[in-house]
């Protein structure tokens, strides 16, 4: 279903693939949007339990665009460095194809307690109560994913 990465010799791991998107802080998420045009959005997210996780409005471009069209796809860039003389890049990405599900208030306290310890590592009574603070205005949202790859500038690391 998947089309095979052409230069298989750049394939990261799966466990490669993991770590950049545990480590990662942005990743961008690709929706079929307006007019079935791609719209792409740089978001804050969570790697958690083999899904990937973000939060939103409740309303907006993106939720209309998910509900229209649940499937998806996510990259998140560990490298990115310009090397002029070589005229190239050195890179390590990972891009994630999947199915974006908005998820019931009812079901996102793991992955809304994973996320503000990520982004906000303060104190659990202090997270604890922003949640409450917020949880009526927010909306999570889950990406299973279907397919998973890596890729790294291989050329680059063998030359160094």
């Amino acid at each position: 279903m998947f089309r095979q990465m052409r230069r298989k010799n750049q394939a990261l791991t799966q466990e490669e693939c993991e770590q950049i998107l545990n480590e990662g802080k942005t990743g961008i998420m690709a929706v079929l949007g307006d007019n079935d045009y791609p719209y792409t959005i740089p978001l804050n997210y969570i790697y958690l339990n083999s899904k990937i996780y973000f939060h939103c409005a409740k309303t907006g471009h993106k939720i209309d665009s998910i509900k229209k069209h649940n499937k998806v796809s996510f990259c998140v860039i560990n490298k990115d460095e310009v090397i002029p003389e070589k005229f190239g890049t050195d890179y390590r990405s990972v891009v994630a194809f999947g199915k974006a599900r908005i998820m019931e208030e009812n079901e996102f306290m793991p992955a809304i307690q994973a996320f503000t310890k990520k982004y906000c590592p303060f104190d659990d009574n202090v997270i604890q109560k922003e949640i409450d603070r917020e949880l009526k205005l927010l909306c999570m949202v889950e990406i299973e994913i279907d397919h998973l790859t890596g890729k790294q500038a291989i050329d680059f690391v063998r030359k160094r």
